[in-house]
């Protein structure tokens, strides 16, 4: 019994070795070939050329790496460079409350920000919200000795969620490179610098996610045209520095989704010069001014009340004295077109008006009924209040 088992084992021994070198004779021949470091004349030749191709490709790819903002700097020196120009910003507000039997009180709630020195006078460049209604601002530069002083707001804008804040000191301060964010590209390389739940100069780094985005910033006012990126922005964030690899300020963060992770926005520091300028110039951003409530028309909508027209903006109110009140517009009437473009949004009509000058003459193509007529309108600057 004990010979005819080993015989049988002996059997599948070399019934499997067999098997292997069959397995051995079809396999590996693809995989000398794969594999083998040497080459025919004719593969040489392809080689050679395909290396030639290769070095030129490489070559550009470098020029155009070399070029990129992202790898313009190393990571480190970038932020030693920008970091000491982006600041704390802690504010008092005070509130009115309530006790138990109703008596009124104050009590005073601190909050936090950031900000970004962009003028060696002492101008920095904050969110609308970081000082709203505040009744004390202290201005914080970084360092192993951090340096604390009064803010003043010079202007503010809650159009845009910007503002300006002025510190007065004899000492240099460091101020922020500017960049120009109507170059950026998605994929670039982002670095959020700010003071999130007052940890100073916090650094977090991703990527530009996508560019032109709108956010509601409360009832009836959006941001637009803001940039938005996956690097971490929390709160004590707002106000702080988006920085490119070149150490450039590209943005000034504003806002997160805060059901989100990674989804921040940054206005564009080229809209926020601009607004900075006129806010150091006039202490506001003067902008033309329709003068209406409005809303955007539905088909639902047109059906229900038997309007003339499915899309378009329907008049609510029109403010008194505003150009539209002197222009004629009437709650009720439908607007269409403006100066010859399509307006199916209410936020269609804001931007194209924001977009304008102050004392430009527009003309609205509106519904009256079913009238079907054109209004003229001298666009002026929105009143402050």
């Amino acid at each position: 019994m004990f010979k005819n088992s080993v015989t049988i084992y002996v059997t599948l021994l070399i019934a499997f070795l067999l098997l292997g070198g069959a397995f051995a004779a079809f396999i590996l021949p693809g995989l000398e070939v794969n594999n083998s470091n040497s080459n025919s004349p004719e593969e040489e030749v392809i080689i050679t050329e395909e290396n030639s191709e290769t070095e030129n490709r490489e070559e550009e790819i470098v020029e155009n790496l070399a070029s990129h903002p992202a790898l313009e700097k190393d990571l480190v020196e970038i932020v030693e460079e920008a970091g000491p120009s982006v600041v704390k910003i802690t504010t008092i507000r005070e509130q009115v409350g309530y006790d138990f039997f109703l008596r009124q009180f104050r009590h005073e709630v601190p909050g936090e920000g950031s900000g970004v020195i962009f003028d060696e006078e002492g101008y920095i460049l904050t969110n609308n919200h970081v000082v709203e209604n505040a009744s004390r601002i202290s201005v914080i530069l970084p360092g192993e000795e951090e340096r604390e002083y009064q803010g003043e707001v010079i202007g503010t804008d809650d159009v845009t969620d910007l503002a300006v804040v002025k510190i007065d000191t004899d000492q240099s301060l460091p101020v922020a490179s500017i960049g120009d964010s109507d170059r950026l590209r998605v994929g670039e390389v982002a670095i959020a610098i700010g003071n999130p739940y007052g940890l100073t100069n916090s650094v977090t780094v991703g990527v530009i996610s996508a560019l032109g985005r709108s956010i509601p910033l409360r009832e009836g006012t959006e941001l637009t045209d803001v940039i938005q990126t996956d690097a971490a922005i929390n709160p004590g964030n707002s106000g702080g520095a988006l920085i490119n690899g070149a150490g450039e300020v590209i943005g000034i963060n504003t806002a997160i989704i805060q059901q989100a992770q990674g989804i921040g926005f940054s206005i564009p520091i080229k809209d926020a010069m601009a607004v900075a300028g006129e806010l150091i110039e006039h202490g506001y951003v003067a902008r033309p001014w329709l003068g209406i409530y409005g809303g955007t028309i539905s088909s639902t909508m047109a059906r229900e009340y038997n309007l003339p027209i499915e899309k378009g903006v329907f008049v609510v109110r029109v403010m008194p004295n505003s150009p539209a009140d002197r222009a004629g517009l009437q709650a009720e009437d439908i607007i269409v077109e403006v100066s010859g473009e399509e307006m199916n949004t209410m936020e269609a009509l804001v931007q194209d008006i924001q977009n304008r000058d102050i004392e430009e003459t527009i003309t609205l193509t509106i519904y009256r009924g079913d009238e079907r007529k054109e209004i003229e309108v001298e666009l002026e600057a929105a009143p402050q209040d």
